[in-house]
Protein backbone atom coordinates (compact mmCIF):
# COMPACT_ATOMS: atom_id res chain seq x y z
CA UNK A 1 0.00 0.00 0.00
CA UNK A 2 2.84 2.31 0.89
CA UNK A 3 4.51 1.43 -2.45
CA UNK A 4 1.33 2.28 -4.38
CA UNK A 5 1.04 5.62 -2.58
CA UNK A 6 4.61 6.57 -3.56
CA UNK A 7 3.95 5.44 -7.13
CA UNK A 8 0.86 7.65 -7.41
CA UNK A 9 2.81 10.64 -6.09
CA UNK A 10 5.62 9.98 -8.59
CA UNK A 11 3.16 9.82 -11.50
CA UNK A 12 1.50 13.09 -10.43
CA UNK A 13 4.84 14.87 -10.12
CA UNK A 14 5.94 13.56 -13.53
CA UNK A 15 2.70 14.69 -15.14
CA UNK A 16 3.06 18.19 -13.73
CA UNK A 17 6.66 18.36 -14.96
CA UNK A 18 5.80 17.22 -18.47
CA UNK A 19 2.87 19.63 -18.69
CA UNK A 20 5.20 22.52 -17.94
CA UNK A 21 7.69 21.57 -20.68
CA UNK A 22 7.73 22.97 -24.20
CA UNK A 23 8.06 19.82 -26.27
CA UNK A 24 9.44 20.57 -29.75
CA UNK A 25 7.17 19.79 -32.65
CA UNK A 26 4.05 19.51 -30.50
CA UNK A 27 2.80 23.07 -30.56
CA UNK A 28 4.10 24.08 -27.15
CA UNK A 29 4.81 27.63 -25.99
CA UNK A 30 7.25 29.76 -27.94
CA UNK A 31 10.81 29.63 -26.62
CA UNK A 32 12.92 32.74 -27.18
CA UNK A 33 16.14 30.75 -27.52
CA UNK A 34 14.98 28.21 -30.09
CA UNK A 35 13.60 28.26 -33.62
CA UNK A 36 11.82 25.33 -35.26
CA UNK A 37 12.38 25.28 -39.03
CA UNK A 38 10.34 22.98 -41.27
CA UNK A 39 11.67 21.40 -44.46
CA UNK A 40 10.23 19.30 -47.26
CA UNK A 41 11.68 15.91 -48.19
CA UNK A 42 13.83 17.49 -50.93
CA UNK A 43 17.52 18.32 -50.73
CA UNK A 44 16.71 21.88 -51.77
CA UNK A 45 14.31 22.46 -48.89
CA UNK A 46 16.65 20.84 -46.39
CA UNK A 47 19.66 22.85 -47.60
CA UNK A 48 17.73 26.10 -47.14
CA UNK A 49 16.47 25.00 -43.72
CA UNK A 50 20.04 24.36 -42.57
CA UNK A 51 21.17 27.70 -44.01
CA UNK A 52 18.57 29.45 -41.86
CA UNK A 53 19.65 27.43 -38.83
CA UNK A 54 23.33 28.21 -39.43
CA UNK A 55 22.72 31.93 -39.97
CA UNK A 56 20.60 32.28 -36.84
CA UNK A 57 23.12 30.48 -34.65
CA UNK A 58 26.06 32.34 -36.22
CA UNK A 59 24.52 35.80 -35.90
CA UNK A 60 23.37 35.26 -32.30
CA UNK A 61 26.68 33.66 -31.26
CA UNK A 62 24.83 30.50 -30.31
CA UNK A 63 22.30 32.22 -28.05
CA UNK A 64 19.48 31.01 -30.28
CA UNK A 65 19.46 27.41 -31.45
CA UNK A 66 17.70 26.12 -34.54
CA UNK A 67 16.06 22.72 -34.92
CA UNK A 68 14.90 21.13 -38.18
CA UNK A 69 11.49 19.49 -38.61
CA UNK A 70 12.39 17.39 -41.60
CA UNK A 71 10.77 15.49 -44.48
CA UNK A 72 7.35 17.16 -44.46
CA UNK A 73 5.34 15.91 -47.42
CA UNK A 74 3.92 19.07 -48.98
CA UNK A 75 3.46 22.83 -48.81
CA UNK A 76 0.06 22.23 -47.18
CA UNK A 77 1.67 20.25 -44.36
CA UNK A 78 4.25 23.00 -43.90
CA UNK A 79 1.44 25.55 -43.83
CA UNK A 80 -0.49 23.61 -41.18
CA UNK A 81 2.66 23.28 -39.08
CA UNK A 82 2.90 27.10 -38.94
CA UNK A 83 -0.82 27.52 -38.25
CA UNK A 84 -0.73 24.98 -35.41
CA UNK A 85 2.47 26.38 -33.88
CA UNK A 86 4.44 23.20 -34.56
CA UNK A 87 6.99 25.18 -36.59
CA UNK A 88 8.24 28.76 -36.50
CA UNK A 89 9.30 29.08 -40.14
CA UNK A 90 8.84 27.21 -43.42
CA UNK A 91 12.21 27.04 -45.11
CA UNK A 92 10.95 26.77 -48.70
CA UNK A 93 7.61 27.89 -50.08
CA UNK A 94 6.96 28.60 -53.72
CA UNK A 95 4.71 31.34 -55.11
CA UNK A 96 3.22 29.12 -57.82
CA UNK A 97 2.40 26.36 -55.34
CA UNK A 98 0.91 28.52 -52.61
CA UNK A 99 -1.14 30.73 -54.93
CA UNK A 100 -3.15 27.80 -56.31
CA UNK A 101 -2.84 25.77 -53.10
CA UNK A 102 -3.45 27.33 -49.70
CA UNK A 103 -4.53 30.67 -51.22
CA UNK A 104 -6.86 29.05 -53.80
CA UNK A 105 -6.08 31.61 -56.51
CA UNK A 106 -5.66 31.19 -60.24
CA UNK A 107 -2.08 30.83 -61.56
CA UNK A 108 -0.25 34.06 -62.38
CA UNK A 109 2.53 33.97 -64.98
CA UNK A 110 4.04 37.37 -64.12
CA UNK A 111 6.66 36.77 -61.34
CA UNK A 112 6.33 40.23 -59.78
CA UNK A 113 2.52 40.10 -59.70
CA UNK A 114 2.60 36.56 -58.30
CA UNK A 115 4.96 37.55 -55.49
CA UNK A 116 3.06 40.75 -54.67
CA UNK A 117 -0.30 38.98 -54.38
CA UNK A 118 1.15 36.06 -52.43
CA UNK A 119 2.76 38.38 -49.86
CA UNK A 120 -0.43 40.42 -49.52
CA UNK A 121 -2.78 37.46 -49.04
CA UNK A 122 -0.50 35.61 -46.62
CA UNK A 123 -0.45 38.68 -44.39
CA UNK A 124 -4.21 39.29 -44.66
CA UNK A 125 -5.45 35.70 -44.33
CA UNK A 126 -2.93 34.11 -41.99
CA UNK A 127 -0.97 36.90 -40.30
CA UNK A 128 2.20 35.54 -41.89
CA UNK A 129 5.10 37.08 -43.78
CA UNK A 130 5.90 35.56 -47.16
CA UNK A 131 9.44 36.85 -47.63
CA UNK A 132 11.05 37.99 -50.87
CA UNK A 133 12.64 35.21 -52.92
CA UNK A 134 15.99 33.65 -52.04
CA UNK A 135 16.81 34.46 -55.67
CA UNK A 136 16.08 31.17 -57.38
CA UNK A 137 13.00 29.86 -59.12
CA UNK A 138 12.13 26.15 -59.05
CA UNK A 139 9.48 25.78 -61.70
CA UNK A 140 8.36 22.90 -63.91
CA UNK A 141 10.35 22.34 -67.08
CA UNK A 142 10.31 19.81 -69.90
CA UNK A 143 13.78 18.44 -70.58
CA UNK A 144 15.52 16.01 -72.91
CA UNK A 145 19.02 14.67 -73.47
CA UNK A 146 21.25 16.47 -75.97
CA UNK A 147 20.96 13.46 -78.26
CA UNK A 148 17.15 13.63 -78.28
CA UNK A 149 17.18 17.41 -78.78
CA UNK A 150 19.42 16.99 -81.82
CA UNK A 151 17.49 14.00 -83.20
CA UNK A 152 14.12 15.77 -83.20
CA UNK A 153 15.38 19.39 -83.40
CA UNK A 154 13.80 20.31 -80.06
CA UNK A 155 14.24 23.78 -78.57
CA UNK A 156 10.83 24.73 -77.17
CA UNK A 157 7.82 22.97 -75.65
CA UNK A 158 5.90 23.73 -78.86
CA UNK A 159 8.47 21.64 -80.74
CA UNK A 160 7.22 18.57 -78.86
CA UNK A 161 3.94 18.66 -80.78
CA UNK A 162 5.57 17.21 -83.89
CA UNK A 163 6.79 14.16 -81.91
CA UNK A 164 3.93 13.87 -79.40
CA UNK A 165 2.99 10.36 -80.65
CA UNK A 166 6.58 9.13 -80.85
CA UNK A 167 8.10 10.01 -77.47
CA UNK A 168 7.75 8.45 -74.02
CA UNK A 169 7.18 11.18 -71.41
CA UNK A 170 7.71 10.89 -67.65
CA UNK A 171 6.33 13.38 -65.12
CA UNK A 172 5.96 13.98 -61.42
CA UNK A 173 3.09 11.83 -60.12
CA UNK A 174 1.09 14.82 -58.87
CA UNK A 175 1.26 16.76 -62.16
CA UNK A 176 -1.11 14.45 -64.07
CA UNK A 177 -4.13 15.37 -61.93
CA UNK A 178 -2.96 18.82 -60.87
CA UNK A 179 -5.23 21.80 -61.52
CA UNK A 180 -4.04 25.22 -62.66
CA UNK A 181 -0.71 24.21 -64.18
CA UNK A 182 -1.25 20.44 -64.47
CA UNK A 183 -1.59 18.16 -67.48
CA UNK A 184 -5.20 18.99 -68.47
CA UNK A 185 -4.64 22.78 -68.44
CA UNK A 186 -1.34 22.20 -70.27
CA UNK A 187 -3.13 20.39 -73.12
CA UNK A 188 -5.64 23.21 -73.41
CA UNK A 189 -2.94 25.89 -73.36
CA UNK A 190 -0.52 24.26 -75.82
CA UNK A 191 -3.14 22.45 -77.89
CA UNK A 192 -1.71 18.93 -77.69
CA UNK A 193 -1.07 16.01 -75.34
CA UNK A 194 1.20 12.96 -75.41
CA UNK A 195 0.43 9.45 -76.60
CA UNK A 196 2.61 7.93 -73.87
CA UNK A 197 2.88 9.71 -70.52
CA UNK A 198 3.96 8.00 -67.30
CA UNK A 199 3.54 9.40 -63.78
CA UNK A 200 6.64 8.61 -61.71
CA UNK A 201 8.36 9.58 -58.50
CA UNK A 202 10.28 12.72 -59.33
CA UNK A 203 13.59 11.23 -58.20
CA UNK A 204 13.29 8.48 -60.81
CA UNK A 205 12.45 10.73 -63.74
CA UNK A 206 15.97 12.08 -64.31
CA UNK A 207 17.67 8.68 -64.16
CA UNK A 208 15.07 7.22 -66.54
CA UNK A 209 15.81 10.04 -68.97
CA UNK A 210 19.56 9.58 -68.65
CA UNK A 211 19.27 5.81 -69.15
CA UNK A 212 17.04 6.26 -72.22
CA UNK A 213 13.99 4.71 -70.57
CA UNK A 214 12.25 8.02 -71.34
CA UNK A 215 12.56 10.48 -74.21
CA UNK A 216 11.14 13.53 -72.40
CA UNK A 217 10.82 14.35 -68.70
CA UNK A 218 9.01 17.01 -66.74
CA UNK A 219 11.34 18.06 -63.95
CA UNK A 220 12.32 21.08 -61.88
CA UNK A 221 14.63 23.89 -62.97
CA UNK A 222 16.88 23.82 -59.89
CA UNK A 223 17.55 20.09 -59.91
CA UNK A 224 21.27 19.43 -59.90
CA UNK A 225 20.92 16.49 -62.27
CA UNK A 226 20.16 18.87 -65.16
CA UNK A 227 23.80 19.93 -65.24
CA UNK A 228 25.16 16.58 -64.07
CA UNK A 229 23.38 14.65 -66.83
CA UNK A 230 23.92 17.41 -69.41
CA UNK A 231 20.18 17.76 -70.09
CA UNK A 232 18.53 20.35 -72.33
CA UNK A 233 15.67 22.38 -70.83
CA UNK A 234 13.03 23.24 -73.43
CA UNK A 235 11.83 26.84 -73.44
CA UNK A 236 8.27 27.43 -72.23
CA UNK A 237 7.56 29.50 -75.34
CA UNK A 238 3.85 29.99 -74.57
CA UNK A 239 4.45 30.95 -70.92
CA UNK A 240 2.29 28.21 -69.42
CA UNK A 241 4.11 27.42 -66.19
CA UNK A 242 3.73 30.08 -63.49
CA UNK A 243 6.75 31.31 -61.50
CA UNK A 244 7.79 29.28 -58.48
CA UNK A 245 10.04 31.73 -56.68
CA UNK A 246 11.37 30.17 -53.48
CA UNK A 247 10.90 32.02 -50.20
CA UNK A 248 10.65 31.51 -46.47
CA UNK A 249 7.40 32.03 -44.54
CA UNK A 250 6.98 32.87 -40.86
CA UNK A 251 4.06 34.02 -38.65
CA UNK A 252 4.19 37.73 -37.83
CA UNK A 253 3.91 37.03 -34.09
CA UNK A 254 6.96 34.77 -34.22
CA UNK A 255 8.97 37.40 -36.10
CA UNK A 256 8.02 39.96 -33.48
CA UNK A 257 9.12 37.65 -30.67
CA UNK A 258 12.29 36.57 -32.46
CA UNK A 259 13.70 39.42 -34.58
CA UNK A 260 16.88 37.43 -35.26
CA UNK A 261 14.76 35.11 -37.40
CA UNK A 262 13.71 37.96 -39.67
CA UNK A 263 17.29 39.20 -39.93
CA UNK A 264 18.55 35.75 -40.97
CA UNK A 265 15.88 35.35 -43.65
CA UNK A 266 16.48 38.87 -45.02
CA UNK A 267 20.18 38.01 -45.34
CA UNK A 268 19.30 35.20 -47.74
CA UNK A 269 16.96 37.21 -49.97
CA UNK A 270 18.32 37.43 -53.52
CA UNK A 271 21.54 35.64 -52.61
CA UNK A 272 21.15 32.34 -54.53
CA UNK A 273 20.59 32.10 -58.27
CA UNK A 274 18.82 29.20 -59.98
CA UNK A 275 22.18 28.01 -61.35
CA UNK A 276 23.74 28.13 -57.87
CA UNK A 277 20.85 26.17 -56.42
CA UNK A 278 21.32 23.56 -59.14
CA UNK A 279 24.92 23.13 -58.02
CA UNK A 280 24.00 22.96 -54.33
CA UNK A 281 21.32 20.37 -55.04
CA UNK A 282 23.80 18.32 -57.06
CA UNK A 283 26.26 18.34 -54.16
CA UNK A 284 23.57 16.63 -52.11
CA UNK A 285 21.83 14.45 -54.72
CA UNK A 286 24.76 13.71 -57.02
CA UNK A 287 27.74 13.69 -54.67
CA UNK A 288 26.03 12.40 -51.55
CA UNK A 289 26.88 15.32 -49.24
CA UNK A 290 24.59 15.96 -46.30
CA UNK A 291 22.35 19.05 -46.80
CA UNK A 292 23.67 20.46 -43.51
CA UNK A 293 27.26 20.27 -44.83
CA UNK A 294 26.29 21.81 -48.19
CA UNK A 295 24.56 24.70 -46.40
CA UNK A 296 27.42 25.36 -44.01
CA UNK A 297 30.07 25.28 -46.74
CA UNK A 298 28.08 27.76 -48.84
CA UNK A 299 27.71 30.19 -45.95
CA UNK A 300 31.38 29.90 -45.03
CA UNK A 301 32.37 30.60 -48.63
CA UNK A 302 30.27 33.78 -48.54
CA UNK A 303 31.37 34.72 -45.02
CA UNK A 304 27.79 34.38 -43.78
CA UNK A 305 26.99 37.45 -45.92
CA UNK A 306 28.65 39.71 -43.36
CA UNK A 307 29.33 43.14 -44.86
CA UNK A 308 32.82 43.26 -43.38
Amino acid sequence: MKYLKHLVILILVSSIFLASCDLPGLGGGQSKNSVKISALATSESQIMAYMLKELIEHDTNGKVNGSIINNLGSATIQHNALINGDADVSSTRYTGTDLVGVLEQKPITDPNKAMKLTKKLFNQKFGQTFFDSYGFENTFAFMVTKETAKKYDLHTISDLEKVKDQVNVGTDTTWIKRGGDGYAPFQEHYGFGFNSIKPMQIGLVYDALKNQKLDVALGYTTDGRIAAYDLVVLKDDKNFFPPYDASAVAPNKVIKQQPELKEAIKKLEGKITTEQMQKLNYEADGQGKEPAVVAKNFLKKHHYFDEK
